[in-house]
């Protein structure tokens, strides 16, 4: 969802400042490269205080950093160029349709409330609905049994490199959407796409031939 539906890493960017300055902690834009973009809430905030942060500390130091994302990002809502045609392309042809993202299911519902979405997907998946998050393929191979459609036979848009890892390692073809990073910053990937403008079921569908 985030760099892939819609660009909402700079604004997670603005949270994860504001977040971090509440607590005094230093960051850089760089370290939110490395560190932030693509990767589980569990994840950044280990990385940034230093240690594990589990249970009840966890969910309340989530919901506070996300309220703060969903404030900041919630008037600024919109698709990435020509993702809402091409979703409707590949409706037109049948094809079955899923969101598994890092995020919480919060921000999730803000999003599919701004965007006309909803209604096209056949499985909505969040961080609560996974033990294991990316690089981790689990919330692909969760997607694939929702659609009932075998891993090899299903296309992941990623734009992070812990993304595209978990794709591959489902075994589904690859599109890379460099919204965040720069083609040689990723993994391969089976394809690339800047926006979705001009993207068309019959493209990809050329990435199983």
């Amino acid at each position: 969802m985030d760099g892939v539906i819609c660009d909402t890493n700079p604004y997670h960017s603005l949270a994860w400042k504001a977040y971090l300055d509440k607590h005094g902690i230093a960051s850089s834009d760089e370290e939110f490269i490395a560190h932030m973009y693509g990767k589980s809430n569990s994840y950044i905030l280990k990385h940034f205080f230093k240690r594990e942060i589990v249970g009840e500390e966890f969910d309340r130091m989530e919901f506070e950093k996300e309220a703060l994302f969903r404030g900041i990002y919630e008037e600024h809502v919109k698709p990435i160029l020509g993702l809402v045609e091409f979703i409707d392309d590949l409706k037109a042809y049948g094809v079955r349709t899923g969101i598994a993202t890092s995020a919480p299911y919060l921000n999730m519902e803000m999003i599919l409330g701004k965007l006309p979405l909803r209604n096209k997907m056949q499985s909505l998946l969040a961080s609560e609905d996974v033990s294991k998050h990316k690089p981790n393929p689990e919330v692909y191979l969760k997607s694939a049994l929702n659609l009932d459609i075998s891993p090899e036979r299903c296309v992941v848009f990623e734009d992070s490199f812990s993304g595209v890892t978990a794709g591959k390692a489902a075994g589904a073809k690859v599109v890379g959407v460099l919204s965040t990073y720069k083609k040689e910053e990723l993994p391969i990937c089976d394809n690339y796409i800047v926006d979705y403008q001009g993207l068309t079921y019959q493209k990809i569908k050329e990435l199983f031939n």
